[in-house]
C-alpha cells in the first residue's frame, strides 16, 4: 500500500486508485463483449429481455447476501420454492483448483469419526460427467471455473510443459481460469501459450510483463470479466499468490511481476459496482486460506462478496465469513468440486447455499470421450512413466502440516545416498495419496508417481552452515508456515528433514517458537558447521539452498533428485514410511492438517 494511503480510505477520492481512460475503455469493452454474449444466448432461448440502452436490475438486497450460516442449507436449492415456481432464477457456480494434472481417479484422503480413512475420488472423466451433470440441472445459468495449479503435478504435465492438459480441460468446457502459483513453472513464455490456449476467459489482475519492450507493465492477462446471467450482472476479479516468486524458484517469474490485491482490487470493485453496476462481485484467487481470509478482513476488498479461493487445498464444507466477503476453497486434486448456489428474484439475491461435492466415481461414471482423450494425451509417454520403481507397505501421503511419510521417504533417500549431517525436502503440497493394495500390502510406485511427488526433477545440492545459521533459518520457516500476519504465509507447509530434531511452539511470536533443535541425537552446537542437501532452485544465488542464505561451500552434485529416489529403492523397496517425530509441536498434534485455526474450520 502506498504511505499515502489510509488504511481507512474509502477509495472514492483517492488518486492511488484513479481510474484511468485506458482501463475505462478496456472496461467497456469487456463490458459489451459479454453483453454481446448475453443477447446471443438470451435470443437462442427465446427469452425477451427488453434490452435497449443496457440491462436494467435491481440493487441487491445486502441483508440477504450477507446472513449468516442459516442462509447455507443442506440440499440444493433447486428445492427453493420461488425457484420450482418459476418465479426465481438460480446462479450455479461450479469450481474447482489445484488440480494438479492427476488425471486418474486416484487414493484420497479423509477423517471420519476423527480417524484416518481413504476413498478413491477424482479422475478428470469423472470430473467431466459430474460437471456436465451438475451444469445440466441449471443449462443457462451456471458458470464453470479454475481456480490454478492445473497444468503442473504429473509426469504427462511435466514433460510436455503442460500442452497435454490443456485439451483435457478444454473438453470440459471451463468459462473462467485463473492462472496458479505453479503455472510459472515452465517459465513465462510457456505459462502464457498454456494459458491462451484454454478456451475458457482468463482474468488475473496482479501479474505483470517485466520487460524490456513494448509490454513492459502491462497486465498478462484481462483483470476482470463481467456477465449477464440468471437475470443479473456479475463481475469475476482475479489474483494469483504475490509470494510466487519466493515460493517457487526465482528463475519461474522472470519477466513477470506481481503486486499485492490491495495495490488494485479497491478500484476493480469500484469498476464493477459503479460503472458496470454488478450486483454480485467475485475474487477468484491462488493465494491461501490464510491470505484469503486475511484479505477478507481489509477495507479494500469492501463490496465484494465471496473470495473463490485456491492454493492450499483446503477443504471448506462451509464458508468462512470474513469482515467484507466470504471465503471458499474446493479441495485439490480434482477430488472435489464447490458448488454455490444463488436464487435471484426480480433482480435480487434472496438466497444462497454452498456445498463441497465430492468427486465420486460410484456415482459419476467415467465419460468416455474424456477417457479416449487421456490415453492419446499419456501414449507418447506411457511405457515409462508406467515403469514400476519400488512399492510401498504403508500409505504414501503429504497431507500433514508437520512431517508426513511422504518426504520422510525422500530424506531418507537423501541421507542414504549422500550421507550428509542433514537431508531437506521442501514442504510441498502437491501429490495425492497412494494407499498399498489390502490383498498385497503393497502398493506400486511408478514413474509417473514419482513425478507426483517431484514435479520437477531438481539437482542435489550440498553446502555447509553453522549451528547459528541452521537454528534462524527454521524460526524463518516456521514464519513462513505460521506467521500471525496471513500476508505473510507461503502456501507449502513446514520444511521436512533427516538427520535433526525440531521442537517448536506454533503460537510462538516470529523468531521464538523454536524450543530446541538436536542434529545426530545431540544437541545443536551454534558455532559448529553442518553439512546439509536440498535441490536447487533455479535462480537462486549460488549460495542460497531451499531459501537459507549464505551457505558456505555450494556444490551441484551432478544427481537429480529422481535419480536418488530410484536409486534407492532399488535397495530399499518395499518401503513403510511413517511420522517419527522428527519435528514436533508443544501445542498442535502430530496429525495437525491445517495451517489456519480458530475460524471454527477442520479439514476432514
Amino acid at each position: 500500500m502506498p504511505a499515502n494511503h489510509s488504511p481507512q480510505c474509502n477509495c472514492a477520492n483517492c488518486h492511488d486508485h484513479e481510474i484511468s481512460r485506458a482501463e475505462k475503455k478496456l472496461h467497456i469493452e469487456i463490458s459489451e463483449n459479454s453483453r454481446r454474449d448475453f443477447i446471443k444466448k438470451a435470443g437462442l432461448l427465446g427469452l425477451s429481455l427488453g434490452i435497449g440502452g443496457g440491462l436494467v436490475t435491481a440493487p441487491l438486497a445486502a441483508s440477504a447476501l450477507h446472513d449468516e450460516e442459516a442462509a447455507y442449507k443442506a440440499g440444493g436449492m433447486q428445492r427453493n420454492k420461488a425457484v420450482r415456481n418459476g418465479k426465481a432464477s438460480l446462479l450455479t457456480l461450479l469450481h474447482t483448483a489445484d488440480i494438479h494434472s492427476q488425471l486418474m481417479t486416484h487414493d484420497e484422503f479423509f477423517i471420519e469419526n476423527g480417524k484416518p480413512t481413504f476413498k478413491k475420488r477424482g479422475g478428470l472423466a469423472n470430473l467431466k460427467t459430474m460437471i456436465n451433470t451438475l451444469r445440466n440441472q441449471n443449462a443457462a445459468n451456471t458458470l464453470v471455473i479454475d481456480g490454478g495449479d492445473c497444468f503442473q503435478g504429473s509426469g504427462i504435465a511435466a514433460l510436455s510443459e503442460g500442452k497435454a492438459i490443456i485439451p483435457l480441460m478444454n473438453n470440459i468446457g471451463y468459462d473462467i481460469m485463473l492462472p496458479g502459483n505453479w503455472e510459472v513453472v515452465y517459465g513465462k513464455e510457456m505459462m502464457m501459450k498454456d494459458m491462451f490456449a484454454y478456451h475458457g476467459l482468463k482474468v488475473c489482475a496482479n501479474m505483470y510483463h517485466d520487460t524490456q519492450d513494448e509490454m513492459k507493465g502491462d497486465l498478462i492477462f484481462p483483470p476482470y470479466f463481467v456477465k449477464h446471467i440468471a437475470g443479473i450482472k456479475i463481475g469475476f476479479i482475479g489474483y494469483n499468490d504475490p509470494l510466487t516468486p519466493k515460493r517457487q524458484s526465482p528463475a519461474y517469474c522472470d519477466g513477470i511481476k506481481f503486486t499485492h490485491p490491495e495495490t488494485n482490487v479497491a478500484k476493480y470493485i469500484k469498476i464493477l459496482k459503479e460503472y458496470e453496476q454488478c450486483q454480485m462481485v467475485f475474487l477468484l484467487t491462488h493465494m491461501g486460506l490464510a491470505q484469503q481470509f486475511g484479505l477478507s478482513n481489509k477495507l479494500q476488498v469492501k463490496g465484494a462478496d465471496y473470495i473463490l479461493g485456491a492454493d492450499t487445498h483446503e477443504r471448506l464444507r462451509k464458508p468462512i465469513q470474513g469482515a467484507y466477503a466470504k471465503v471458499t476453497e474446493p479441495g485439490a486434486f480434482g477430488s472435489f468440486i464447490a458448488k454455490l448456489d444463488i436464487v435471484v428474484e426480480n433482480g435480487i439475491i434472496k438466497d444462497h447455499t454452498y456445498q463441497l461435492l465430492d468427486v465420486d466415481p460410484e456415482k459419476y461414471k467415467a465419460d468416455e470421450e474424456m477417457k479416449r482423450l487421456i490415453n492419446k494425451a499419456n501414449e507418447p509417454y506411457k511405457k515409462e512413466l508406467s515403469r514400476v520403481i519400488g512399492k510401498t507397505k504403508k500409505p504414501l501421503m503429504r497431507y500433514y502440516v508437520i512431517e508426513s511419510p511422504m518426504d520422510n521417504f525422500i530424506t531418507d533417500a537423501i541421507m542414504w545416498k549422500f550421507k550428509p549431517d542433514i537431508a531437506l525436502s521442501n514442504g510441498f503440497r502437491f501429490c495425492p495419496p497412494l494407499l498399498p493394495d489390502p490383498a498385497t500390502g503393497m502398493a506400486d510406485i511408478t514413474v509417473d508417481y514419482l513425478w507426483s511427488m517431484l514435479p520437477v526433477d531438481s539437482e542435489a545440492k550440498k553446502g555447509s552452515i553453522t549451528g547459528h545459521q541452521l537454528w534462524e533459518w527454521m524460526e524463518t520457516e516456521l514464519e513462513n508456515a505460521f506467521a500471525k500476519d496471513p500476508a505473510k504465509r507461503l502456501g507449502g507447509w513446514v520444511v521436512r528433514f533427516k538427520g535433526m530434531e525440531v521442537n517448536f511452539t506454533l503460537s510462538n511470536d516470529a523468531g521464538k517458537r523454536v524450543n530446541y533443535i538436536k542434529v545426530g541425537g545431540k544437541p545443536i552446537d551454534l558455532t559448529r558447521e553442518y553439512s546439509f542437501i536440498a535441490c536447487e532452485r533455479e535462480g537462486d544465488p549460488d549460495t542460497t539452498i531451499c531459501r537459507m542464505q549464505g551457505v558456505k561451500q555450494p556444490k551441484l552434485l551432478g544427481h537429480t533428485m529422481h535419480k536418488v529416489i530410484e536409486e534407492y529403492l532399488a535397495q530399499h523397496s518395499p518401503i513403510a514410511p511413517i511420522i517419527e517425530g522428527r519435528c514436533t509441536a508443544t501445542d498442535a498434534p502430530a496429525t495437525l492438517l491445517t495451517q489456519v485455526m480458530g475460524l471454527g474450520y477442520e479439514f476432514r
